[in-house]
């Protein structure tokens, strides 16, 4: 099967690292897709383990249609009744860019009435209950050319099944790993969030050191299809359990002046199983110092999007540099949308990546020390 791994635009070269690590094949990443032939194997080990990808999909067909007809043509030519059961529900999405076609909803209904008349000939019935199990599918047309794919995910990546309650600002899981990926951090080292909020950050480094899947604790919609071997999901579900590390010393905290983001942060881990591993505590940033003479912060501070005023935000900002100078040899990591953020902290980036949490666009600023000398 053709399968198809999503990630967030500035994600994809972490998320292509991330594949060619689990399953040793080079996906070429174009517009936040990711492509590579596979098993049903390969998407419960995607599913498993990518930590930066949002969702998984089975590319069912391509073709080119500038008309609503050769949409329906083009989509009734693709078997499937391989995947989709008599009783399955469909829901199908649309995505429509640069195309002669560009109707959103009109392609959803003509797409799907496409998709029941296919089965109604397969298997030679005149209505589809749609009880049964669900099958989300996208027919994404780009400059006239169509691309159909099953989403195998379900819900996205990014729940992976520990935060049901998020503060005020939250940050997805899928970022939070891709920014601990980007940064040098590694589980001889300690870490520290000092803008913790509900503590996505150092539990997704804790999930990382442990060497727990972070699709250990959720549900997939493949799983439940009658055109999957369910033996498969079971045996590598308990091959990611047998990997796990939990014996591995880390030394991870997470810090934030607010009681109640603590209280999320507490309860999130617990659900995660990693509370006994992460240090939470109530402070403020200012405060923050080591005994350790070489770290890593990874922090995601307020942007002042309706959070804070700018006047405190140029104040904490400036603070923070000030708290980050004082430490020995610890690097920094900072994902804000404040666009004078180097000017504030008072030192230019060592490096600089644009990425998006949601919808805005921010960078992630690396700030880099010293590296602590090898013990011989």
């Amino acid at each position: 099967m053709k399968i198809c791994v999503t990630s967030a635009s500035g994600v994809e070269a972490v998320t292509k690292r991330e594949i060619y690590k689990l399953l040793q094949v080079d996906a070429p990443a174009i517009s936040g897709r990711l492509s590579f032939e596979g098993d049903w194997e390969d998407i419960a080990k995607c599913n498993m383990y990518l930590r930066t990808a949002n969702r998984v999909g089975i590319i069912l067909g391509e073709f080119n249609a500038e008309t609503f007809d050769e949409l329906f043509d083009g989509i009734k030519n693709i078997a499937f009744e391989e995947f989709v059961s008599k009783d399955g529900k469909i829901v199908v999405t649309a995505k429509n860019v640069m195309s002669k076609i560009f109707a959103t909803s009109a392609t959803q209904s003509i797409s799907k009435k496409a998709i029941c008349q296919r089965l109604f000939e397969k298997y030679k019935i005149t209505t589809l209950p749609e009880t049964g199990e669900r099958y989300k599918i996208e027919v994404a047309i780009l400059k006239d050319h169509v691309t159909v794919t099953l989403d195998t995910s379900g819900e996205g990546l990014h729940r992976r099944g520990y935060r049901g309650l998020v503060g005020e600002a939250p940050l997805k899981e899928t970022l939070a790993s891709a920014i601990i990926q980007l940064s040098v951090w590694n589980p001889s080292r300690p870490l520290a969030d000092v803008f913790c909020g509900s503590g996505t950050i150092p539990i997704e480094a804790t999930l990382i050191a442990l060497n727990i899947a972070s699709g250990k604790n959720r549900t997939f919609d493949f799983v439940n299809w009658k055109c999957f071997d369910g033996s498969i999901f079971e045996r590598v579900k308990s091959q990611a359990i047998a990997n796990e590390r939990l014996d591995q010393e880390v030394r991870i905290s997470g810090f934030d002046i607010d009681e109640g983001q603590l209280k999320l942060a507490r309860k999130h881990a617990k659900e995660a199983g990693v509370e006994k591993y992460i240090h939470f505590q109530r402070a403020d940033m200012r405060d923050f110092s080591s005994r350790f003479s070489h770290g890593v912060i990874i922090s995601n501070p307020p942007y002042g999007e309706r959070l804070l005023e700018r006047r405190e935000i140029e104040t904490l900002y400036k603070d923070y540099g000030k708290m980050i100078k004082s430490l020995d040899n610890w690097c920094a990591y900072t994902l804000t949308s404040v666009t004078d953020f180097e000017r504030l902290f008072g030192r230019k980036a060592d490096k600089k990546r644009k990425l998006y949490n949601g919808k805005l666009e921010c960078n992630l600023f690396s700030h880099l020390a010293e590296p602590p000398k090898r013990q011989r």
